[in-house]
């Protein structure tokens, strides 16, 4: 099976090759984002995961307390199903799943669509980890990886692909998550992430498990 890594870089690769005065255009984009350090103010490995509570595709409200009760838990902030970059991920991440619970941990999912919304009644069947919404994007604030998304973007996301961000998310038209992944041991403290404000590039559920084995 391929990495996801090798999948996401045969998906840019294919989208500079459909696309390449676009792709170019992200690269521009990603480079200023990483100048101007996006991300840069994440919680850090050693800090205490804010709590927070959201509702999941049912609309019930689950905690991070609660999930902690539990065990380990990794943590994994996403754009939205319109992504195909997060759709690899989710995917890859299911295909790991066994593994993850095996550690004692709970995978949970945060991206800012509505309950309702985020996915169809047979994806919410296919997918046996916690996936929460997070219209506002105020927990992916409190985490330090809102990101104010550039014109460049939103024109793309608007005009060629016929995204209404505003719709999908509930009134939150403009900022979205810098995909990231934070494991937190069971008293909510991060042992290990990966926040990368270039959403081509993602964290490897290898990586993940082997964060999750030192922690067992």
């Amino acid at each position: 099976m391929k990495s996801l890594k090798e999948q996401t870089d045969a998906k840019i690769a294919a989208g500079r090759q459909a696309n390449p005065d676009f792709m170019q255009g992200v690269d521009e984009v990603i480079e200023q984002a990483k100048a101007f350090q996006q991300g840069g103010d994440a919680i850090k490995v050693g800090q205490k995961a804010t709590s927070f509570e959201l509702p999941d595709p049912t609309g019930n409200s689950i905690s991070l307390e609660a999930l902690l009760a539990k065990g380990p838990v990794v943590l994994t902030f996403y754009r939205g199903g319109w992504c195909p970059y997060c759709n690899l991920q989710l995917r890859a991440l299911q295909a790991r799943l066994e593994d993850i619970q095996a550690l004692g941990a709970t995978l949970v999912a945060v991206s800012p669509q509505v309950p309702d919304g985020s996915m169809t009644q047979d994806e919410i069947s296919e997918i046996d980890f916690v996936v929460l919404s997070d219209q506002d994007a105020k927990v992916a604030s409190q985490y330090g990886i809102a990101w104010e998304v550039p014109d460049f973007l939103l024109d793309h996301m608007r005009v060629d692909r016929n995204l209404d961000l505003e719709t999908i998310n509930n009134g939150n038209g403009s900022v979205l998550p810098i995909p990231a992944t934070f494991v937190l041991n069971r008293d909510g403290v991060v042992t290990w992430r990966f926040v990368d404000v270039d959403y081509r590039t993602r964290a490897e559920p290898d990586d993940i498990i082997n964060a999750l084995k030192v922690l067992s």
